[in-house]
C-alpha cells in the first residue's frame, strides 16, 4: 500500500470541527487551569521537597504540521534520567522515578501541565500522543497516514486501546491513530474522554520500563 493510498484528508465537516475543537480545547483548558491551580501549587511544592531539579519536565515533541514544540509535564523522574527517551525505554526505570513522581504517574497527574500546551494551541485534549523526533518508525507511519493535519492530544484512541502496551508496536499504534483521524468527530472525542477517565482510575495498560537495554539487543 503506497503512502498516497494510506493518507487521509479531513473532509469539509471535519475541518470545520477541527476549528471548533481548537476553541473548545482553549476554553476547557482555561477553566481547568483556574480550577486546578491549587492542585498545581501543591504538586509543585511536593516535587521540590521530594527531589532536586525543576518542577516541570520539558521535552521536544512533534505537533501539528510536523513542527516541534515544548511538551510540558510535571517532573516525575530524577534529574539523572535521560531526556531523550521515554519511561518505557529504561532499564530499572523505578530507580529513576521519584516518590512523588510515582504517585503522579499512577494517576496521570504528571500530564496536567499540558493544559498550558492547549492554551498555546499546540495540543488538543483528545488527539494522538505527541512523539519525539527520534521515534522514527512511529513518525514515518504517522506521516504516511497524514496525521499531522491535526494537533496531538493529552489522550487519544491508541491511549485507551493499549497505551504502554503499544509502545513497542509503533506500526500498530499508528494504525489506531489513523482510525482516530478517519473518524475525527465530537462523538469519538467524547467517547475517548470518558474511556480515558476509566482507564486512569483502573490503571489499565500501564507498564514502566523494559527488561533489556535496547543497545544490548543490537
Amino acid at each position: 500500500m503506497t503512502k498516497e493510498e494510506r493518507a487521509y484528508q479531513l473532509s469539509g465537516p471535519q475541518k470545520i470541527y477541527r476549528g471548533f475543537k481548537a476553541i473548545m480545547d482553549f476554553v476547557i483548558a482555561l477553566v481547568a487551569v483556574i480550577v486546578l491551580s491549587p492542585l498545581f501549587l501543591v504538586v509543585a511544592v511536593l516535587i521540590k521537597l521530594d527531589s532536586k531539579g525543576p518542577v516541570f519536565f520539558v521535552q521536544k515533541r512533534i505537533g501539528k504540521g510536523g513542527k516541534l514544540f515544548n511538551c510540558l509535564k510535571f517532573r516525575s523522574m530524577s534529574v539523572e534520567a535521560r531526556h531523550d527517551v521515554a519511561g518505557y525505554e529504561y532499564v530499572e526505570v523505578n530507580s529513576y522515578i521519584t516518590k512523588v513522581g510515582a504517585v503522579l504517574r499512577k494517576y496521570s497527574i504528571d500530564e496536567l501541565p499540558q493544559l498550558f500546551n492547549l492554551l498555546a494551541f499546540q495540543m488538543s485534549l483528545i488527539g494522538f500522543r505527541p512523539s519525539q523526533a527520534n521515534e522514527l518508525e512511529l513518525n514515518t507511519a504517522r506521516e504516511a497516514y497524514n496525521m499531522y493535519q491535526i494537533r496531538p492530544g493529552v489522550s487519544g484512541w491508541a491511549q485507551v486501546n493499549g497505551r504502554d502496551r503499544l509502545a513497542a508496536q509503533p506500526t500498530k499504534k499508528a494504525e489506531y491513530d489513523a482510525y482516530y483521524l478517519k473518524n475525527f468527530s465530537l462523538w469519538l472525542d467524547i467517547k475517548i474522554f470518558f474511556m480515558t477517565i476509566v482507564k486512569v482510575f483502573k490503571r489499565e495498560d500501564v507498564e514502566e520500563g523494559v527488561l533489556e537495554n535496547k543497545d544490548e539487543e543490537k
